[in-house]
């Protein structure tokens, strides 16, 4: 069967699954093979449940015409999706980078789902899976299609930008994030400067940020759409910005004020306006969009917990990220300031050199509390009053049992992996 044939199949179908624990009726089904699981063998509880049709690559799971075998359901799946994606024809817009994507994204969703129907990534199904799917959750109804792209080994926004074939790309920064698959920070932006590729071969436009250097290197001669702070080149003139803690930006006509805390989402909401003027959104509109959108996921969420007020940053972490979440939170004007922070995962032989420069920064400063929680923090451990170091949560959770903390302003940041939003239950 082509992958025509396919297609036609899932235009009967109502979604696309990988996961028979989240399976909708009338959905199509891949059994996409795991490295600890083979999906084919689900193939026949998918159909329970509601599946109208099974993909799968091994012909021992073949159940009924319900069941089309393929050479590789992963690979069917993408080709399927692009195959999509020129059958529908729409725009789309897409972003990748270091830092700031989800949130990003989700901000162009708000800004410019004000004058169209939009559908864009959801959450942060990104990869060479997530792309594909958010792909084919597109219909013949949504006008604009926002994907979001992430990456951590070069050619892989390659890739992407071959199955999505954006009309637009926005990259949020260049940051020290998965320095091991990209070995270095060069091959991060080497990698991410795939997207600028794509789009100067294929006449495209990007979205700049004009504070960014290596944006304005990198994005040379292509067509583009700039912002930037005071700059009279710049499509979208920025006059001012301030975050304490809530960001609020003046522009030329009009101003916002945002429920997202620091000056690093500054440039989150500055690409989402300049999306939105360029697509011809009203400033009421953007406005509106920008100042009733309310962060959650762990993403820099402002949270009251009896006394104290929280940043909770703890969706993700990366040198880059955890610098910068560090120095605009000694800008605040609050007092009683405490920093919570957890180890920063993914990168490689660099770890020791970007854990101690996180330390030897925090040294620097008497503004703040600080406790630094996980192994690579801890190999860096030294004597000053006002910083503590755990090597592990649950020794972290042993000292917060003896802690009161009332009137803080508490910065709870870290990777994943540490899921650092368990602190919030021993801050009372």
């Amino acid at each position: 069967m082509n992958i025509q044939d396919i297609h036609n199949l899932f235009l009967q179908c109502k979604s696309v699954s990988i996961d028979t624990r989240k399976i909708e009726n009338d959905s199509m089904f891949f059994a996409i093979k795991g490295e600890n699981f083979d999906a084919n063998t689900f193939a026949a509880t998918a159909l329970e449940l509601g599946a109208l049709f099974v993909i799968v690559d091994n012909a021992a799971y073949i159940i009924d015409e319900r069941t089309i075998l393929v050479e590789n359901s992963l690979e069917t799946l993408q080709e399927l999706a692009k195959f999509h994606r020129t059958y529908l024809k729409l725009p789309i817009i897409a972003l990748t980078g270091s830092n700031g994507k989800t949130t990003t994204k989700e901000l162009i969703n708000v800004v410019i789902g004000k004058k169209y129907k939009t559908k864009a990534t959801v959450g942060n199904l990104n990869n060479h899976i997530g792309v594909p799917l958010t792909l084919l959750s597109f219909t013949k109804e949504t006008e604009i299609g926002i994907v979001e792209m992430g990456a951590n080994h070069k050619k892989e926004i390659e890739f992407l930008c071959e199955i999505a074939q954006p009309d637009y790309g926005y990259i949020t920064n260049f940051g020290k994030a998965h320095l091991e698959g990209f070995g270095g920070v060069q091959g991060v932006i080497e990698g991410k400067s795939e997207m600028y590729q794509y789009l100067a071969k294929n006449n495209k436009l990007a979205f700049v940020n004009l504070e960014d250097s290596i944006q304005i290197e990198r994005s040379a001669g292509i067509q583009s759409f700039t912002f930037g702070i005071n700059n009279d080149t710049a499509d979208l003139k920025i006059k001012n910005i301030k975050a304490n803690p809530f960001v609020a930006i003046e522009y030329d006509n009009f101003s916002v004020e945002s429920h997202l805390i620091g000056l690093y989402n500054a440039n989150n909401i500055n690409a989402a306006i300049a999306i939105g003027y360029y697509f011809k959104v009203t400033e009421a509109d953007m406005k509106q969009a920008i100042e009733t959108y309310i962060p959650e996921n762990n993403r820099s969420q402002l949270l009251r917990i009896d006394s104290n007020q929280i940043i909770l940053d703890a969706y993700n972490a990366n040198p880059s990220s955890m610098a910068v979440a560090i120095t605009n939170f000694l800008q605040l004007e609050n007092q009683n300031k405490v920093m919570i922070l957890g180890d920063m995962f993914e990168l490689g032989d660099e770890s020791p050199q970007e854990h101690k420069l996180i330390v030897d920064s925090l040294l620097k400063q008497n503004e703040s509390e600080c406790y630094l929680i996980g192994k690579s923090f801890y190999e860096n451990k030294v004597t000053k009053d006002n910083i503590q170091f755990f090597e592990t949560f649950d020794a972290f959770v042993e000292y917060l049992k003896t802690r009161h903390f009332s009137e803080n302003t508490i910065l709870v940041k870290g990777s994943r992996g540490m899921a650092l939003e368990r602190t919030l239950e021993y801050i009372k």
